[in-house]
């Protein structure tokens, strides 16, 4: 068996032929959400989030396998492979540990072991190490002094002459330094106690500082313990330069099992080995296992904060769409106005305008008079309103004015994180030429109400504003994570074809730009496409990249199966059925389809299809077109305000959650502020982490646990005290 595929499989506790089954899909360039829906049979079901790390998994090992290779080769071309180096290369399970063995082998930069091997003192360093001579060291030492051999010109060289019987000591000491400190065992038998036993401590630079990391001024941490989110605090204080920070070891404890594997009783030698291994350690080891530590902690710390600002930013994009609504795009702001847009159910701008019930103008009166006039005319059923600068003083005047209204109107808080980037963009200036970048604020605003996906994936993710030092991370591993969850999430909703965005296109499984571009001019052309077979008639729509993408693609057309997820592969097989038990395609998504298709028996064994198949067409014929947004709670509708002064400890709320971070959630309430419910709130059990609990755009009930007026402070709970 393969090394590589038995080692994925006992990583994610799955069968070696679902491993070769998934490697040679991947390797034929199946995108992870074609193969995830459409090749379950051949994967044995696993999910898109598993396949993912098979992915990274699979890159990693086949890296770790050729750099291994490298290694060897390298070792080997200077002479000094063994079987023990290539035994130890070989049950290396990590870049990390194959760079410790390769590190005596590689060519190094000139340190004083260097230049103490350039003097031929790598004999010397021999004997004081086997600990075997009785002569006398100095004695010994002498037949390495070397400056009467030199010419002049090289006399006045230092890095080439040896003067004396204690600089050629202390030169093969160097080199033993440097042997213990590239030591792959040693490496990670300290690394391995750092982890068990060693303390993060922190101290402030200048204790008098006022800053966010006062917490921190002086400060300790087992390794061990210590969570992410602190980690990247502390990272952020120093960058900073508010914090100073270090690792305390188990010194006492390494250099003993240190001393313990080289001296070999009490010789000589005994005392300049415990010294030169004490020089090792802090010149040495101990600088460069910091780093490496420090290093892990961060790369250990980063991955989880994107972990949460890829699940955060999942469920924002999942939020459910208000659907069959025309929505006020409604903008906050001072000085400048409030910028209105109207927008109809299909996302078209009916009506734009500006009004001016806030401060320094404050004409709530005429403002007023004109939102509920396009209430009226437009037929508005809800207003989307901005959670920006003077959102408070807005949300005080429209729950006022749609008391006035002469037809039911309802209005939502949107974050409108993002939405001034969007604004900004080429792409906003390319969708409205003619807006100004408040104009176009207020348009998304409303669209974000009516479909948050469609609307926020023109939006660079970073910006979206559901994370947790999101600036810190590495921006590769970051932008990564956010593209794999709004392609998962594009790719879970579906694509309405004939009125997709070239952003969300951009997202589907299988297109690439150029095909996108092709297909965009053959809607304009042909109004629209009637059949995903039609897509075979685009430009550049080669076979790959429409099996990779059709089944993504929804068209309302001729062929109800182009509305499903079913894919185009399989709709010769899913006509046979229906026509050998006479059912009409046109009644997919009815109680009638259902009905029939419970009538049916044996269909796996009579039309020789796996299970997998088959529950997904029948799902899907009997559900038509699935959206898993239609099972998420729609956010919060709101007819009038709520203040602090209205609150009250014990009392029960609706709220939407808007952020969850690694020590609680913040929840809109429908105050200014968000309230934070903090994890230790969240269940009378133990709470990992608060995502366990709430995602991003949760509705839930909360109960008021504590109040602060001053600082306009709410606590909340889910635990009805």
């Amino acid at each position: 068996m393969d090394k590589i595929t038995k080692t994925i499989a006992e990583e994610l506790n799955i069968k070696t032929t679902q491993v070769e089954n998934t490697i040679k899909l991947i390797d034929e360039g199946n995108t992870i959400p074609f193969i995830a829906r459409y090749r379950k049979e051949v994967t044995g079901g696993l999910s898109d989030e598993i396949l993912r790390t098979f992915g990274e998994r699979l890159t990693y090992l086949r890296n770790l396998e050729t750099r291994k290779e490298e290694i060897v080769k390298s070792i080997d071309e200077q002479g000094k492979l063994t079987d023990e180096i290539l035994q130890a290369v070989a049950i290396a399970k990590t870049l990390a540990e194959v760079e410790d063995i390769y590190r005596p082998y590689k060519q190094k930069k000139k340190t004083r072991a260097t230049v103490a091997k350039s003097k031929g003192l790598e004999p010397l360093a021999k004997i004081i190490i086997e600990q075997k001579e009785n002569r006398p060291i100095l004695e010994i030492a002498k037949e390495y002094i070397n400056i009467d051999n030199l010419s002049e010109e090289d006399k006045k060289n230092k890095d080439k002459v040896v003067a004396t019987a204690e600089d050629a000591i202390q030169g093969a000491l160097d080199i033993i330094a440097e042997d213990i400190s590239d030591n792959a065992k040693y490496r990670k038998e300290i690394k391995r106690q750092c982890y068990r036993e060693g303390l993060i401590k922190t101290k402030a630079k200048d204790e008098e500082a006022k800053s966010n990391y006062e917490m921190y001024y002086d400060y300790s941490e087992a390794i061990k313990f210590i969570p992410s989110h602190r980690i990247l605090a502390i990272n952020r204080g120093e960058k900073e330069d508010f914090l100073k920070v270090s690792i305390e070891k188990p010194e006492d404890k390494i250099l003993i099992y240190i001393e313990k594997d080289i001296i070999k009783g009490e010789t000589q030698f005994a005392q300049m080995l415990k010294d030169t291994i004490l020089d090792s350690f802090e010149r040495l080891i101990e600088p460069s296992i910091d780093r490496e530590i420090r290093s892990d902690l961060t790369e250990k710390a980063e991955e989880k904060a994107i972990k949460v600002f890829g699940q955060n930013s999942k469920q924002l994009l999942l939020g459910a769409p208000i659907k069959g609504k025309t929505v006020m795009g409604f903008d906050p702001a001072y000085r400048t106005g409030c910028k209105i847009a109207v927008i109809d159910e299909t996302g078209k701008v009916l009506d734009y305008t500006t009004v001016y019930p806030t401060e320094p103008q404050n004409d709530v009166e005429g403002a007023k008079k004109e939102l509920l006039k396009l209430i009226e005319k437009d037929k508005i059923d809800m207003i989307a309103i901005g959670n920006g600068t003077a959102s408070r003083e807005s949300e005080m005047f429209v729950a006022d004015m749609i008391k006035e209204a002469s037809r039911p109107v309802h209005y939502v808080i949107v974050s409108e994180a993002g939405a001034s980037v969007y604004s900004a963009s080429p792409l906003a200036k390319k969708e409205f030429p003619d807006y100004s970048v408040e104009q176009r604020s207020a348009v998304s605003i409303g669209r974000r109400l009516q479909d948050a996906l469609s609307e926020l994936v023109k939006i660079d993710p970073k910006s979206i504003g559901v994370g947790l030092y999101q600036h810190d991370l590495k921006q590769k591993e970051l932008d990564d994570e956010l593209s794999f969850v709004v392609s998962k999430v594009v790719n879970e909703v579906g694509v309405n074809l004939n009125n997709a965005s070239d952003s969300i296109l951009s997202h589907v499984s299988g297109l690439n730009k150029k095909v996108i571009g092709k297909m965009q001019e053959y809607k304009k052309k042909n109004g629209g496409f009637k059949s995903r077979e039609e897509l075979k008639k685009v430009t550049g729509m080669d076979d790959k990249i429409f099996e990779q993408s059709a089944g993504f693609l929804r068209i309302f057309g001729v062929n109800p199966l182009d509305k499903t997820n079913i894919h185009p592969e399989d709709y010769e097989i899913v006509n046979k059925i229906l026509s050998d038990n006479n059912i009409d395609v046109k009644l997919v998504g009815t109680k009638e389809m259902e009905d029939s298709l419970n009538n049916i028996k044996d269909v796996v064994s009579r039309y020789n299809i796996s299970n997998e198949l088959w529950d997904m067409i029948k799902n899907n014929l009997v559900n038509g077109v699935i959206d898993p947004r239609d099972e998420i709670k729609q956010m919060t509708l709101r007819s009038d305000v709520l203040t602090i002064d209205d609150l009250e400890v014990g009392m029960s709320l609706e709220g939407t959650v808007r952020n969850v971070t690694a020590f609680g959630a913040f929840v809109d309430i429908g105050l200014h502020d968000d309230g934070l419910v903090h994890i230790s709130k969240m269940s009378k059990s133990f709470v990992k982490h608060p995502s366990e609990i709430l995602k991003v755009g949760d509705i839930i009930t909360v109960y008021v646990c504590g109040i602060d007026k001053e600082k306009g402070r709410v606590n909340l709970s889910l635990i009805e005290e």
